[in-house]
């Protein structure tokens, strides 16, 4: 499936404007480099990605434009907040494409989105940020909350 991009100027701009968030996500990765983690820069997913971080409950987290995540890629397959949650029926989803659909929220928002994220509902199937990954992850498009 082709998933949709934000345009070249929006990962350029928004890249700069995301910044703050993506030096918290490097010194996190760069942590847990020292306790084994393994970074590469990943073009498909629009950051850099930390592989086999080794502190959390399993899965993902992204900060600006840099993805942790415990597994050692990000092709394994996840339930969406929503089925996870019981009000659907969704096929598991990449967790790759979740992440980049939060890379391209932190480039709309920036360093307001760690706040505006948070007041939304946090890690929750209340939070229209998920919905909108888990969206995006499923169709291709539709990474903006109430967007399609």
């Amino acid at each position: 499936m082709l998933l949709s991009m934000p345009p070249l100027w929006l990962r350029i701009l928004g890249g700069l404007w995301t910044s703050p968030n993506t030096l918290i996500g490097l010194i996190a990765g760069g942590l847990g480099c020292v306790a084994g983690a393994r970074a590469h820069w990943s073009s498909s997913e629009c950051a850099w990605v930390f592989r086999r971080w080794p502190w959390g409950p399993g899965g993902a987290i992204t900060f600006g434009m840099v993805i942790l995540h415990t597994g050692d890629d990000l092709d394994g397959l996840c339930m969406t907040y929503e089925h996870r949650a019981g009000r659907c029926q969704h096929p598991r989803v990449r967790l790759g494409d979740h992440e980049r659909a939060h890379v391209f929220q932190y480039l709309v928002l920036g360093p307001l989105f760690l706040p505006v994220y948070l007041l939304c509902g946090g890690v929750s199937v209340r939070n229209p940020f998920e919905r909108a990954a888990d969206r995006y992850a499923m169709q291709g498009r539709g990474w903006w909350p109430g967007g399609y």
